[in-house]
């Protein structure tokens, strides 16, 4: 194994943590960090290294994986440390392509993530790592467990153009613009600098300050009025880009796309059903992989950043309201708080989508008879869209199966988790009362 080179050694190592052989993938561990106690060896060790990891995160790229995802997947498996070089290899693969070249939500995705080529142009990122002080045992070894990570990723729905395909043609299409390319992610407050051109920030803003408002009151009345406030102007502008797109098909919002959102244990099944509601209260599909933790909205453009900001509020609100209910137990004192906060969340989402549907009902309704006044039929332009989004669904994801995401086993928490969606007025008078109540204490 002496003569192994620095490339064969590295294979070795992903080949034992396959095998789950532990010892002998710290052998090769060792052996490798041993080799970097000369600045030759150094140099042929992080060649071999940065080299295999490019290679293997283009390699997840033509699986359908996007950066967001590959970063979810790390946050599942392994340890802080090992994300944050998942995090520094996404960065090093996507810095070697032109920037107009990568699909804007990318860049996007990278934003939100917070991370960026901080590395000096004359270092890799590991060489980098290794003079802020770690040492080249504990680099290896994490790096190695991410190329494994890599790897083993399976092939899953390419829902965007590789790096290096994007075009500004496939940008417009896809109702995007690149505005910024500095770093990438997805979490957080923000939703990353690369926008549609259809999804007017104003709008997007109003939202977030709304369902702000409604994650941050007591009162349960004015958070269903804030989330009902923030559905109605995401329907209206969701209208609004439809019959842009019809008037001016080059202007409008393209073809449907698709995002991934994360969808975490525990009560994964009531989370995806809230992302199922949300989903088509917008005019979306989501189809779930349960395996991967993540459920694939497809949609346009201009209804994507909706789900996307609309479930995560709710999700914040459900969570707060059930565990404002505590435990639960049988009448033998059992435990029975699993089934009470599975219940609660399967009613909670339905009844969600229902009052959701009901407003964006609301707004079609209204915009009717304008549309009509300048020679459109709002309903059927409408109607043609989730067509458009069917037939997506059905070209990604032949084989998707419709079933059951989670049983009721509590009728209590099925009872709890229905008025805890359905007690508030979405009329705005409870935000009214509550204003009137602090002006005159």
């Amino acid at each position: 194994m002496d003569n192994s080179t620095e490339t064969d050694l590295v294979a070795l190592a992903v080949r034992a943590l396959a095998a789950r052989r532990g010892r002998a993938f710290d052998d090769v561990a060792v052996m490798l960090a041993q080799r970097c106690d000369s600045p030759e060896g150094a140099r042929s060790v992080t060649s071999a290294v940065v080299e295999s990891l490019r290679v293997a995160t283009a390699g997840v790229w033509e699986r359908g994986w996007q950066p967001a995802d590959v970063h979810r997947m790390a946050v599942r498996g392994l340890g802080a440390a090992e994300q944050a070089v998942v995090l520094d290899v996404v960065s090093d693969e996507l810095g070697r392509y032109a920037p107009t070249t990568v699909d804007p939500h990318w860049w996007s995705q990278l934003e939100v993530l917070e991370t960026r080529v901080w590395w000096p142009a004359s270092q890799s990122w590991l060489e980098a790592r290794r003079r802020r002080g770690t040492d080249w045992l504990t680099l290896l070894t994490t790096a190695l467990t991410v190329l494994h990570l890599l790897q083993t990723l399976p092939g899953i729905e390419r829902l965007s153009p590789l790096p290096g395909t994007a075009t500004p043609t496939t940008a417009r299409a896809s109702g995007t613009t690149a505005s910024g390319v500095g770093g990438i992610g997805t979490g957080g407050s923000g939703t990353g600098a690369a926008l549609s051109g259809h999804v007017d920030s104003r709008v997007l803003e109003r939202v977030r300050m709304l369902l702000a408002k409604a994650e941050s009151t007591t009162f349960e009345a004015e958070a269903e009025t804030f989330t009902a406030g923030a559905q109605a102007l995401m329907a209206r502008h969701s209208i609004d880009v439809a019959l842009l797109s019809e008037r001016e098909p080059d202007a409008g919002d393209g073809a449907p796309r698709g995002r991934r959102i994360g969808i975490e244990t525990p009560y994964d099944g009531p989370k995806a059903s809230l992302l199922t509601a949300v989903a088509a209260a917008n005019s979306c599909r989501m189809v779930w992989t349960r395996a991967l933790g993540f459920g694939t909205v497809v949609g346009f453009e201009s209804d994507l950043e909706s789900v996307g900001l609309l479930f995560t509020s709710l999700l914040v609100q459900a969570n707060t309201r059930m565990l404002a209910e505590g435990s639960r137990a049988d009448h033998r004192g059992r435990s029975r708080t699993r089934a009470f906060r599975s219940s609660f969340l399967t009613a909670y989402a339905q009844r969600i989508g229902e009052r959701l549907r009901e407003v964006r009902d609301a707004e079609t309704e209204a915009a009717a008879p304008a549309a009509r006044s300048r020679g459109q039929e709002l309903v059927p332009l409408l109607a043609a869209r989730t067509e458009k989004v069917e037939a997506t669904v059905g070209k990604w994801f032949p084989t998707v199966r419709t079933r059951s995401t989670g049983s009721v086993r509590d009728a209590e928490g099925w009872h709890v988790g229905r008025a805890a969606a359905d007690r508030a007025s979405l009329d705005g008078s409870a935000v009214r009362a509550s204003v009137g109540r602090r002006r005159s204490g």
